[in-house]
């Protein structure tokens, strides 16, 4: 894997609050084809990290590459207009609009020709009928309405359409920020399942989860945070859990190579 080029990449990224340091040194590959788990203590830099490498913060040092070459995230989406899309723990879905007015929320569709171009039309059918299929691609489509209020869902199905949405726009990475934090057994089997339809549809997967079971189940690697940079790389067939709690907390030392 080593000699493969990372999809997405961060070299000694620094980010500072004050006399916080929040990354140290941090580095970061993303590899194709894979779900890459991030884990760390509460306070290690973790959603720093993310948030450097989705746009949503920018680092006082240190290079993001993506497929071998630097880019310098201005926002979240310069970052999106990349192909990196997040879905954050809130979900970031507006719950009185439909399944598919979610899916293409700040990206709606316009009737073609002057329909669209002068009296700024949406073109519904069409919105329809390409949320039916990114639903179905998924095996979501145990929904019944495409057009039923998002809050009318359950949170499963919720987080669904939001890991639908970033299947579908998200060309090179999809970033899933506690995917399961929120949801009972059959809803968190339905999200990890989900998770592997992704990663099956050759987009690389970054999954940030304190669910040690579930990182355990649905990773290939394993990134291992703590005090603002990379402690290690594991994996799921060579390390244990408590081999994995035992270097997040600093009982043990590992090498950073996999």
């Amino acid at each position: 894997m080593s000699q493969q080029t990372p999809v997405l990449q961060a070299k000694g990224l620094v980010k500072r609050f004050g006399r916080v340091t929040a990354l140290d040194g941090a580095d970061f590959e993303l590899y194709p084809g894979e779900v890459l788990a991030v884990i760390g203590d509460n306070g290690a830099g973790k959603s720093s990290l993310i948030k450097a490498l989705s746009g949503a913060l920018v680092p006082d040092a240190g290079e993001i590459r993506m497929k071998g070459e630097v880019v310098q995230f201005k926002n979240p989406m310069h970052a999106r207009s990349l192909g990196i899309e997040t879905v954050y723990q809130t979900l970031a879905v507006s719950p009185a609009l439909g399944i598919a007015d979610n899916l293409f929320l700040g990206r709606e569709l316009r009737k073609p020709g002057i329909l669209g171009s002068v009296f700024r039309m949406l073109d519904k059918a069409e919105m329809r009928r390409q949320a039916t299929e990114q639903l179905t691609q998924l095996g979501l489509l145990t929904i019944q309405n495409i057009n039923q209020a998002v809050e009318t869902l359950s949170g499963g199905q919720r987080q669904g359409v939001a890991v639908a949405r970033s299947a579908a726009f998200g060309s090179q990475v999809v970033i899933l920020d506690e995917p399961t934090a929120a949801l009972g057994v059959k809803e968190s089997r339905r999200v990890l399942n989900l998770i592997r339809d992704v990663r099956d549809r050759g987009l690389p997967v970054v999954l940030i989860s304190h669910n040690m079971p579930h990182v355990f189940e649905v990773a290939d690697r394993i990134h291992i945070h703590r005090l603002g940079k990379r402690a290690a790389i594991i994996k799921p067939d060579t390390h244990s859990m408590s081999d994995a709690v035992a270097i997040m907390t600093g009982a043990v030392e590992a090498d950073t190579a996999a």
